[in-house]
């Protein structure tokens, strides 16, 4: 798996785990939905580290707990 394919696959673990749309999202974390669509579809291939840390915010987590994950090990170059 691409770095960028676990960043969305994480994003939207959180999602469902607390129950939000990815739209609820973006409004709680200020991104806009392009960008947010974008990082889902694969088109966003190094979404930026502030972006994520933005998503972290509307999620309520940290990047520290973001990145905790099975998905980062072993990811393709």
């Amino acid at each position: 798996m691409k770095l960028h394919e676990a960043v969305g696959k994480r994003i939207l673990e959180y999602c469902k785990e607390q129950d939000i749309t990815p739209n609820k999202l973006c409004t709680k974390s200020g991104i806009i939905q392009s960008t947010v669509n974008s990082i889902f579809s694969g088109r966003s291939k190094n979404p930026k580290l502030e972006t994520i840390y933005n998503l972290c915010i509307g999620l309520g987590i940290t990047l520290e707990e973001f990145f905790a994950s099975d998905l980062f090990i072993n990811l393709d170059d």
